[in-house]
């Protein structure tokens, strides 16, 4: 027998792995953030759940039906590596254990989770340079680009 046989299912089951579920206060936001590593460019699919009292709740998801009562006060976005939930208005009510879940299309080597317990009190404060990052990427390109816009007028003449 091979020992080496059971390679490439090992590699296939590593298309995506959550690596880490870190949640930290934004103002009254919770922010939850699910860095995965990425081995495919196949679409993404998530979930973020909270189970509190025994009883599991879908607060955003897309692959199955999250509850209203979440999802009006929830959105996701999605960066290179990391999906991340932000709910608003977070009071001690939303404490509980959040998960995270990962699926990959065309991937049938079965989902990435990860989880972990989130408590008010015991929340750090977000980290203020990755909101600004994401709040003036844009203003950031335009100043990059700016020399290059030059540079190409200056060639054109």
């Amino acid at each position: 027998s091979n020992p080496l046989l059971p390679l490439p299912v090992l590699q296939a089951a590593h298309c995506q792995r959550v690596k880490e579920l870190s949640a930290c206060l934004l103002g009254q936001s919770l922010r939850v953030d699910c860095h995965y590593e990425n081995k495919t460019d196949n679409p993404l699919t998530y979930e973020f759940s909270i189970t509190k009292d025994n009883r599991k709740h879908v607060i955003q998801s897309t692959m199955g039906v999250s509850e209203n009562i979440y999802r009006s006060r929830s959105n996701v976005t999605m960066q290179r590596n990391l999906v991340c939930l932000h709910l608003h208005g977070f009071t001690t009510s939303d404490e509980g254990i959040y998960m995270c879940e990962l699926r990959t299309t065309n991937d049938y080597t079965g989902n990435q989770i990860r989880n972990m317990t989130v408590i008010k009190d015991k929340l750090e404060k977000c980290a203020g340079f990755s909101l600004l990052i994401q709040n003036t990427s844009w203003l950031l390109l335009l100043l990059l680009s700016l020399p290059l816009l030059q540079a190409v007028d200056f060639v054109s003449l």
